[in-house]
């Protein structure tokens, strides 16, 4: 069994502190010490979370759980003002904000886990001048174990999108991306191959109620489009031993990132054989996949592989479902995969493993 994670440490009265304690049985108590505050709450990406309970020396604490093994972020809430954890140094990348991250371990390794004795890759971090967008942004590239020395060989590769409030440093330093594939591939259960993960923002945070929100939505869209096939991936191309087809080039995106991906590829099959869609923000297909729905006998000829997966408790379920009924009405050749959990990173770690194997076989 693997040791069980735990944070031991000195609270202060006068000095708020806070720590979360994993226990054998996989529940989770969190503690944060805060003694002039009227309320604290936790939440995280397990789901259900609430209200701490503070004793007489103002130490709050609320034990969540039993979790199923793997990574969750968490915020605490004190005083109706959002509150990091100033004892855990594990952070996930976001775009506005942060969030702590607590790792709940298993009996034996997860495939996001780090193993003894399996080779890894490299990711590499890049900026590039945007042209279309008059800026300097930012991606990340993972060269699969062994790339380096392999200086004849050429690999497919998978671009990679993240979610609204995610950037380019999200899948590898949270979502694990590198490491799901170190193992999948030392395993033999995945080909080797470049994964590309490049920001999907391209303008400034929107509110959701902002009367302008759909406009920006679309903006972004057409300037992600347009940054992703015009720099990204001949930037990719140049710069990496690829093998620059559409048969040796997938993509993948969960939320935002799925919409991102569905549409641009869909639309693009020019460029891209293999899709795949986790949590997809896809609102309006029969608009957005328009060129692709025209000629669906044609396409279908295309795609190596539509893979679209959402978890039961997602909400964006529905949205997904219905994707589903308009490709089978359609006759588009698809899989469409409904597995347990929410809208939350644990779901899109397992999306991401049982995708990368079915790549460019």
């Amino acid at each position: 069994m693997r040791p069980v994670l735990a944070a031991a440490l000195l609270f202060s009265a006068s000095t708020p502190a806070s720590a979360q304690e994993v226990h054998a049985d996989r529940t989770v108590t969190f503690h944060y010490t805060a003694p002039n505050a009227h309320e604290v709450s936790v939440s995280g990406d397990w789901g259900k979370g609430g209200p701490l309970t503070k004793d007489e020396a103002g130490l709050w604490s609320l034990t969540v759980g039993p979790l199923e093994p793997n990574l969750y972020s968490y915020n605490f809430t004190v005083d109706g003002k959002q509150a990091l954890d100033p004892f855990n140094n594990r952070f996930k990348p976001e775009r506005v904000g942060a969030a702590n991250v607590v790792d709940v371990p298993g009996d034996k390794p997860a495939v996001w886990d780090r193993q003894p004795g399996v080779p890894h890759g490299v990711v590499h971090l890049h900026d590039y001048d945007a042209k279309a967008l008059g800026s300097v942004r930012h991606l990340r590239i993972y060269t699969p174990p062994g790339y380096d020395k392999a200086a004849d060989t050429r690999y497919p590769t998978l671009y990679l999108l993240h979610g609204s409030g995610d950037n380019e440093a999200t899948w590898s330093e949270f979502g694990r991306a590198q490491v799901i594939l170190d193992n999948l591939i030392a395993a033999g259960k995945a080909k080797p191959m470049l994964v590309v993960m490049p920001d999907g923002h391209t303008g400034p945070p929107m509110p959701r109620n902002s009367p302008k929100a759909a406009e920006a939505r679309t903006k972004y869209l057409s300037e992600f489009e347009t940054d992703l096939l015009s720099e990204i991936i001949p930037l990719t191309d140049s710069l990496y031993r690829t093998r620059p087809d559409r048969e040796s080039r997938a993509i993948i995106g969960l939320s935002m990132g799925g919409n991102q991906s569905l549409i641009v590829s869909l639309n693009h099959l020019d460029l891209f054989a293999w899709v795949g869609g986790m949590s997809s923000a896809l609102r309006e297909p029969e608009t957005q996949i328009a060129p692709f729905l025209k000629d669906t006998a044609s396409a279908n000829g295309k795609l190596r592989l539509l893979w679209i997966a959402c978890g039961q408790d997602d909400r964006l379920l529905p949205d997904n479902q219905r994707l589903d009924a308009l490709l089978t009405e359609k006759q588009v050749k698809h899989s469409f995969v409904q597995t347990p959990g929410a809208h939350a990173w644990p779901v899109w770690r397992r999306n991401l493993a049982e995708f990368a194997p079915k790549l460019f076989e």
